[in-house]
């Protein structure tokens, strides 16, 4: 469900009660994680945590994929995900016959772009990293996906992604508003990104957004913006160029297809919409009711478009594909404000300072 939808939101908030006992609920969990009531479990290497405290679209996986880029020919790393709406159970690793099926959208999605890094899924991941780490022991650092409210393991390094159109300080407790776990959650992070800022977006305006967060003094705050690579077919990989002529299907099943719709407007001659359930596993009635869609746009300069988290469950429609001009738009995230490299080196320092660090905290808990 795209809770971002505006017809849904007044029926949201007379579910206010529901919402009231789930922050309780959340605040109780929290409250035992931190008096050690429920344990959670370190591991002797790095581990970098990617999540956020809201349900939806942050841009956790282009955020993963950044990660990955920046840091696989350094180090070897892995990717563990839980593999959502995937048909198996329990630890999977990828391999050259996975499917989305198999491991889920977005860890497939990984699994593509980065076959040379191990990625995996499992939905208790304190099992599933000593699994990974017997499959893959030359592993020096681990990239967990959507885990933040996952309190059951120990990250060394909690990145936490917020939407700059909805900033989880302007947020609530599901099913009311977004959020999944509490506001003040945001201080086990050590670096907070707000994501999908407008290009433009001046010093002030960070310098207010800064404030509305008030980070703590260990936590640094970064900005990044959207930005779109070239389009692809999604079989055989023909790039393409939209113009103001291109009349565009977009095609979505994702959490919050906003972003695209902007970056469309003014890009295409006209786009259409066919949204679908975040996460579906599409048929082949949807495949139908695409090219139905399609079929009744009236000109020949159009497209079909899809994002790349959708084409992996899509694939599986080959044949048919290959014949339509079913295009592919890729997506990563761009520091605003000149702070790549700063990010990068907080990112690369923490791998590589990870024993030194380790050694430092055991002399200061000795010296206690």
């Amino acid at each position: 469900m795209n809770l971002n939808f505006p017809l849904l939101k007044p029926i949201r908030i007379f579910l206010f009660p529901v919402s009231f006992i789930y922050g309780l609920v959340i605040h109780i969990r929290n409250w035992c994680f931190d008096k050690k009531i429920i344990p959670s479990t370190s591991f002797n290497l790095p581990i970098i945590c990617v999540g956020n405290l809201a349900v939806g679209g942050t841009g956790k996986s282009p955020m993963v994929e950044y990660l990955i880029r920046l840091l696989k020919n350094d180090f070897e790393i892995a990717v563990l995900s839980r593999g959502y709406k995937r048909r198996t159970r329990g630890y999977t690793l990828a391999n050259e016959t996975s499917t989305a099926l198999d491991i889920g959208d977005e860890p497939m999605q990984f699994h593509i772009k980065f076959s040379d890094v191990p990625i995996a899924v499992g939905e208790e991941r304190v099992v599933a990293i000593p699994q990974l780490l017997h499959e893959w022991p030359a592993t020096k650092a681990i990239i967990l996906d959507d885990a933040l409210q996952h309190r059951s393991i120990n990250a060394g390094l909690n990145i936490l992604l917020t939407d700059f159109n909805n900033l989880f300080t302007r947020d609530w407790f599901l099913p009311t508003g977004n959020l999944r776990d509490a506001k003040k959650s945001y201080k086990r992070s050590d670096i907070i990104v707000v994501t999908k800022c407008k290009p433009g977006l001046t010093s002030n305006e960070k310098l207010k957004i800064i404030k509305e967060i008030a980070p703590l003094p260990k936590q640094e705050v970064f900005f990044s913006t959207i930005q779109y690579g070239t389009v692809y077919h999604i079989i055989n990989k023909r790039t393409y160029v939209i113009n103001e002529k291109t009349e565009v299907l977009l095609v979505t099943a994702i959490a919050n297809p906003e972003q695209i719709k902007k970056y469309l407007t003014g890009r295409s001659g006209a786009f259409y919409e066919l949204s679908y359930s975040d996460h579906r596993i599409f048929i082949i009635d949807d495949l139908k009711e695409m090219m139905r869609k399609f079929s009744q746009i009236k000109t020949n300069d159009k497209i079909i478009l899809t994002t790349e988290k959708d084409a992996v469950r899509l694939v599986k429609f080959q044949q048919e594909l290959a014949q339509l001009p079913f295009y592919v738009l890729p997506i990563e995230p761009a520091f605003l404000f000149d702070e790549e490299n700063k990010f990068n080196n907080l990112v690369k320092s923490f791998i590589a300072n990870f024993k030194n660090n380790q050694k430092t905290d055991a002399s200061e808990k000795n010296k206690k």
